[in-house]
């Protein structure tokens, strides 16, 4: 049965925007890849760590004196052995998750549970190559990435920060904690910092550390070591951002929850995207802007932003106005 049928004017309907096409293939598809490759990488990774489950600064290890910053194990206590996690010095008792866990109905002593690495039991071999090889997965995935969004437009148009990005920041934090979400053609101020931040410092560190730490890398590079103030400086900064990538990817999918998983997640895998009402549609698609915002030729995409509350309506106020 029609709305019109049950008696519930077409007005009421909640008004829908224009259906875009807003993420080219290439973006979608380096997507999914980046999902993949750092789910392998964060639990192979945690297999890797719990070979020596310790962090430190500079160039030692804690072999003539204790300067971890970040410490797990298992120690014997007069209530039998216990697992902790000292970090900067205050130990807390972590018996059950980290330093002493059980898998299987077995006790096992190591800093991450078995379910949290892969293999879930120690392989530090096996972890090590499922490791590297996803590693370069990912930087494959972002070189093609970084090269199809900079000839369709998406680099320039929705990650790097300009002026008003800055201006509307703000105002942007402000909408999202209160939950309104604008769902325009270009990302949103807070997206861009988020997105840019990601590509542009925590990818960069994540392999460069990871360069920093392999021998050969630093027999052919010597000045990575340096750069990052020694190797266990780059170890404790490779650990740090991929606790920065794990919550970005919990507020990621929070925030794609929240505002609206059908249209987000049609969005990465269809590549359209439903819009707010007022959204400009005759704009060009992302994946024909070739060459735009290499120049001062560019159009400037609105956003809903930067018309009033109820733009759709005001739209239709003035129709009818120019109708009389």
């Amino acid at each position: 049965m029609t709305d019109q049928a049950l008696g519930k004017p077409e007005a009421d309907r909640p008004a829908k925007g224009p259906l875009i096409y807003r993420q080219a293939v290439l973006t979608r598809i380096t997507h999914w890849v980046w999902a993949i490759a750092l789910f392998f990488m964060l639990l192979s990774g945690l297999q890797i760590w719990n070979a020596h489950p310790a962090l430190y600064v500079g160039q030692q290890s804690g072999f003539e004196f204790d300067n971890a910053i970040l410490r797990i194990g298992a120690e014997n206590t007069p209530e039998g052995p216990r697992g902790f996690t000292t970090v900067f010095g205050q130990k807390f008792d972590t018996t059950g998750v980290l330093g002493m866990s059980e898998l299987r109905g077995t006790t096992n002593f190591v800093g991450f549970p078995g379910w949290a690495t892969i293999p879930s039991f120690r392989d530090l071999a096996t972890g090590r190559v499922v490791h590297f090889f996803f590693a370069w997965i990912l930087v494959g995935a972002l070189g093609i990435w970084a090269i199809s969004s900079l000839l369709n437009g998406h680099l320039w148009r929705d990650v790097i920060l300009k002026p008003r990005d800055f201006r509307e920041l703000p105002r942007d934090i402000w909408d999202h904690a209160r939950l309104k979400f604008h769902h325009g053609r270009s990302y949103s101020p807070l997206q861009k910092f988020a997105y840019f931040g990601v590509f542009f410092v925590l990818f960069p560190l994540i392999i460069l550390t990871g360069l920093a730490m392999s021998p050969t890398m630093d027999a052919g590079w010597p000045w990575l070591i340096d750069l990052f103030g020694g190797r266990q400086t780059a170890r404790t900064i490779h650990f740090l951002v991929m606790v920065l990538l794990v919550l970005f990817f919990v507020i990621h999918i929070a925030m794609v929850l929240l505002a609206g998983p059908i249209n987000e997640l049609r969005s990465m895998i269809t590549g359209y995207y439903r819009t707010s009402p007022g959204t400009d549609a005759s704009l060009p698609l992302e994946g024909r802007e070739r060459g735009r915002g290499r120049s001062g030729g560019r159009r400037e995409i609105p956003t809903p932003d930067s018309s009033p509350q109820g733009g759709g309506e005001q739209a239709g106020a003035n129709r009818q106005e120019k109708s009389k």
